[in-house]
């Protein structure tokens, strides 16, 4: 089983591969709970797969600045 999108595109997008799993775990709760998503045609079935092609089609970024808050 090959996932998609590679980690070697999504780190084209998001170089540090800790941000880029932080920001698919949060995202993917949303689009659980929301259940919508950013993405037209998705290839994943998944929710951390959606996620992650929200990433990959930059439809999410992460500002550099932004230190997030303890909670």
């Amino acid at each position: 089983m090959i996932l998609e999108p590679s980690i070697d595109k999504l780190q084209t997008k998001i170089n540090s591969k800790y941000t880029l799993v932080t920001l698919a775990a949060k995202r993917a709760r949303q689009i659980q709970d929301t259940k919508v998503h950013q993405v037209e045609n998705p290839d994943s079935a998944t929710y951390v797969g959606l996620a992650l092609e929200e990433i990959l089609e930059e439809k999410l970024i992460v500002h550099p600045d932004y230190v997030m808050p303890n909670e």
